[in-house]
């Protein structure tokens, strides 16, 4: 496989529509042009489940850019990974659809032909191309339905930011007009992503944050199953998802609940993969900091070893339950909550607020309890509400004005907090590191109970910082 970031814009024109002089686009621009017929077979869900979170797969054949394509969304444009030609799509790209897709079988859902007049304009200069523009007229069959249409598309060349001004501006003045397709297959489908809904402002509000942090999940399932690492901002939608079912459940029907446990089961898994990449890290900067002659025996390696150790365990772990029935299961309800979230009616800004407020006192009052005891328990318990009075204020910006500052304020308790956690949970990371060490011919604990010294150390400092927030 091999993957290529894509950035490009589609127009609509119509069959009258001339293209506009390209040679002039960039100084001494050179325009390369050729024609070419290429065949899309498009696979999706019977429930369009790819297409709802704006990702394609197809079958291409035809003069050139053959095989299997999946498109994928990116900040910057859509990832498009890219493996051989084969009869059915192939087990790689199907096994990394398997959360998106819900365990569902994906099948031909559209056909699409399109004759692509292209027209390469390279910038000399930098010998490289500067952009592509594909004039395409394209056919394409879904249901037993015949379409034609004809639209532009201008793809952007390696290392390119933005389509070049002159060209848009060529574009539309010829009556090029922006589509709002985001694909072929979009238009012949009308199948998108969906846009959260809602009956009142309230309800708009709730209804855009728990889908926000839903794509955020789906999209952390899709980069797990890619290999790639996203379990950090997987964990953090999680959190939030959490959160706004715990603090506005009283508005929900009673079936959150269970999805609650649902997704804090997950997050326990992913969260032993992340505090193995984060304790990692955070021993090997503490170890660098240490002067050699005190690091007594293999201490870096113990530590890379057993935690990698048990890294790689957590991780295959989370990987079986992502295939489980289970998993499946609350991707699905999690899929039917982006366009109809649980609410038993519309809710009222009173209300949404009045349950926020709620939320914000219920931390007040933990953070208090929590430094008078002194307790790391009781810490880790204020870290939380914490968090959920955040979050409540990051649903309610849009209103309350007024909102940006209270998650500003209960973010720096979070985060002090957070240190705070850290450190309990290294120490007792160390203590059965250090336990391992001396009882191993070769190697002592001396240097782990000096890590230790310092995370008791580094914890107690975040006790002040937090006595010194609430002051």
């Amino acid at each position: 496989m091999n993957e290529v970031l894509e950035r490009e814009l589609k127009f609509d024109v119509d069959e009258q529509f001339a293209l506009p002089r390209l040679d002039d686009i960039a100084p001494g621009a050179g325009v390369e042009h050729s024609t070419v017929t290429l065949n899309s077979a498009y696979y999706d869900t019977a429930d369009g489940d790819l297409q709802s979170h704006g990702v394609l797969l197809r079958r291409r054949d035809g003069d050139d850019d053959t095989g299997w394509q999946l498109k994928v969304p990116h900040t910057e444009g859509r990832v498009e990974i890219r493996t051989g030609l084969s009869d059915t799509p192939p087990y790689e790209l199907t096994d990394a659809l398997t959360g998106l897709r819900l365990g569902k079988p994906l099948l031909n859902v559209a056909t699409v032909r399109t004759t692509r007049d292209r027209y390469r304009i390279t910038d000399p200069r930098r010998d490289r191309l500067c952009a592509e523009v594909a004039d395409d007229h394209v056919r394409a069959s879904i249901d037993h339905r015949l379409l034609a249409w004809r639209e532009i598309e201008v793809e952007l060349g390696p290392g390119r930011r933005s389509v070049p001004r002159r060209l848009t501006e060529r574009l539309v003045e010829a009556g090029a007009t922006p589509t709002r397709f985001p694909s072929k297959l979009a238009r012949v489908s009308g199948v998108t992503r969906p846009e959260p809904a809602g009956e009142t402002a309230a309800d708009r509000a709730v209804a855009k944050y728990m889908t926000e942090q839903i794509d955020n999940i789906f999209d952390g399932d899709l980069g797990l199953r890619r290999g790639s690492d996203p379990i950090h901002d997987t964990r953090v939608a999680i959190r939030r998802l959490r959160s706004t079912v715990r603090v506005f459940g009283k508005l929900m029907d009673s079936s959150v609940g269970h999805i609650d446990d649902e997704l804090k089961w997950f997050a326990g898994l992913l969260g032993e993969v992340r505090d193995c990449q984060v304790q990692r890290r955070r021993f090997r900067e503490a170890l660098a900091q240490l002067p050699p002659e005190l690091v007594l025996g293999p201490v870096a390696n113990r530590i890379n070893t057993d935690l990698q150790s048990d890294q790689l365990q957590a991780r295959t772990v989370a990987a079986e339950a992502m295939n489980s029935q289970r998993y499946l299961d609350l991707l699905a309800t999690l899929q039917h909550w982006r366009t109809g979230p649980p609410l038993i009616e519309p809710p009222s800004v009173k209300a949404v607020t009045k349950r926020a407020h709620r939320a914000e006192r219920k931390a007040d009052r933990r953070l208090a309890e929590a430094i008078e005891a002194g307790d790391d328990a009781l810490l880790h318990r204020a870290r939380k509400a914490a968090k959920r009075a955040r979050y409540a204020a990051e649903l309610r910006k849009p209103l309350d004005k007024r909102a940006k500052e209270t998650a500003k304020h209960y973010k720096q308790f979070q985060r002090v907090l957070g240190d705070h956690q850290d450190g309990v949970v290294a120490s007792a990371t160390l203590i059965r590191l250090a336990r391992a060490a001396g009882t191993t011919p070769g190697e002592n604990g001396f240097a782990f109970g000096l890590l230790y010294a310092r995370e008791q150390q580094a914890a107690e400092e975040a006790r002040n910082r937090v006595r010194e927030l609430i002051g």
